[in-house]
């Protein structure tokens, strides 16, 4: 019973469903990126750029040895494409963010002065006036 109970404290902590929340949601997010860059960016480029397919690229060393480089080449663009993205994708989520936590702040109520503060204030106002 010692080993459940030890279970039940660690996948109840927080960091665990937190993690847990995180792997979700990034697993969530991998799709849409790799969506993004498949079904969106990709095509547009091979538009662009005419129907080349670099991960057919090849150097023939021999009749039997053929290193295929275009698919690094492929993995490479791939890469860089899925980091813009997701550096677009963030730069837009956080600026968004942003607008609301700025919007949040104007709306607060500015602090009411302390007593003390009130009081200092009166005393350096009438020592001003004198």
């Amino acid at each position: 019973m010692k080993i459940y109970d030890e279970f039940k404290k660690f996948i109840s902590r927080g960091n665990v469903v937190d993690l847990a929340v995180g792997v979700v949601i990034g697993t969530a997010f991998t799709n849409i990126v790799n969506s993004l860059v498949a079904n969106i960016i990709t095509p547009l480029l091979s538009v662009i750029l005419g129907k080349i397919n670099i991960a057919d690229l090849s150097l023939k060393v021999t009749e039997e040895l053929k290193i295929p480089y275009g698919q690094f080449l492929q993995s490479i663009i791939d890469f860089l494409l899925i980091s813009i993205s997701i550096f677009i994708m963030v730069k837009a989520i956080n600026t968004v963010k942003d607008k609301f936590e700025k919007k949040e702040e104007a709306e607060k109520p500015a602090p009411t002065p302390s007593k003390e503060e009130v009081l200092l204030t009166e005393i350096r106002d009438i020592l001003k006036n004198k």
